[in-house]
């Protein structure tokens, strides 16, 4: 009879056991399934007489509860037990993991990015090895210039027209030849010079550069632009300060001064005495750096603003040696986990 059925199961039911998800998962199909054993006595249960209807389909109901109920249970136990085999990476360390952070280039790069970002500017990017034309010929260098010297360039063996680039300007030239003004780029990327490692210079940094080209630009937008991104990035109470400079592909050119964050004016050994830290190089673009690049000198005039991120990390994090940013110490990093 069925009402033996059930109370056969339900004694099968209390006595249930499992020690693995997988052996819960076999229960589970076994009696609450659709093909289970619980279903196929509902199935059984149609065929029932009126008469005892009731009370067993109330004995049924009163199974399939208590099934779930158990079954459940014992899941719980064994999620809670850690026992299931297929939750265990073997291959994890015996040890916590320790979260790393973003590396102090990285914060000053997507710092100075943003606030340019916030100006309109676009970033483009462009290849590190590179030919001479975008490095030096397009960008006003002459033949005899002494970036060309071996010196200071890497050029790739056997291959005279082929080097490293030294600056990122050559994605400005590239830039400039595929794209008519209005032209407002940012340009982040490692760059490559033939130095003596050591704590002020080294052989390998990263540089972000900046053109803006259109009608009617002025070195008074330059100076404003360069006030601005100074504040954003040092403090509101920064002032800069223009010193006549030279670069083949700027003309006027200058070099840019930023108070000493440090001493705040007063002199200190970061500023050298004197309350000023130069921080970058800008300049009006060459009216024959943009006729080489195929751009109508006499209806557009732009700027150019280069600078060394590693420069602006020193100033930002007081840091003093340049090869701490690459000899990847663990300890010099971790200083910047609460950065950002």
């Amino acid at each position: 009879m069925l009402i033996d059925k059930i109370k056969k199961l339900q004694g099968e039911i209390e006595n249930l056991k499992a020690s693995t998800q997988q052996e819960v998962e076999e229960l589970r199909i076994k009696y609450l399934s659709k093909k289970g054993e619980i279903s196929s006595l509902f199935n059984e249960f149609k065929g029932v007489p009126n008469e005892e209807k009731k009370d067993i389909g109330k004995s049924l109901n009163l199974l399939k509860n208590r099934a779930s109920e158990i079954i459940t249970s014992i899941k719980e136990r064994v999620n809670a037990s850690g026992k299931d085999e297929r939750q265990l990476d073997l291959t994890r360390t015996a040890y916590p993991a320790v979260l790393g952070s973003r590396h102090p280039i990285t914060l000053i790069k997507q710092e100075v990015c943003d606030i340019f970002g916030r100006l309109g500017f676009t970033i483009a990017e462009g290849p590190e090895i590179e030919d001479d034309w975008h490095v030096f010929s397009a960008l006003n260098f002459a033949q005899d210039h002494p970036a060309r010297d071996m010196q200071d360039t890497f050029f790739i063996a056997h291959k005279p027209d082929v080097l490293l680039r030294t600056h990122t300007s050559s994605v400005q030239a590239r830039v400039m030849e595929k794209q008519q003004p209005p032209i407002r780029i940012i340009c982040p990327g490692r760059v490559y010079r033939n130095e003596a490692v050591s704590a002020r210079a080294h052989c390998f940094f990263h540089q972000v550069e900046l053109l803006y080209i259109d009608k009617n630009v002025s070195f008074a937008d330059l100076r404003q632009v360069l006030l601005h991104f100074a504040k954003e990035m040092f403090g509101e109470e920064t002032d800069i300060r223009l010193r006549p400079s030279y670069f083949p592909f700027t003309e006027p050119s200058a070099e840019m001064d930023i108070s000493c964050c440090l001493c705040h004016g007063k002199g200190c050994t970061l500023c050298k005495g004197s309350g000023w830290v130069e921080i970058l190089g800008c300049g009006m673009v060459d009216p024959a750096v943009l006729e080489s690049c195929g751009i109508d000198s006499n209806e557009y005039s732009g700027y150019a603003i280069g600078m060394g991120v590693e420069r602006i990390a020193n100033l930002k994090y007081n840091v003093d040696d340049l090869r701490l940013f690459s000899n990847n110490d663990v300890r010099f990093l971790e200083q910047f986990k609460e950065v950002h």
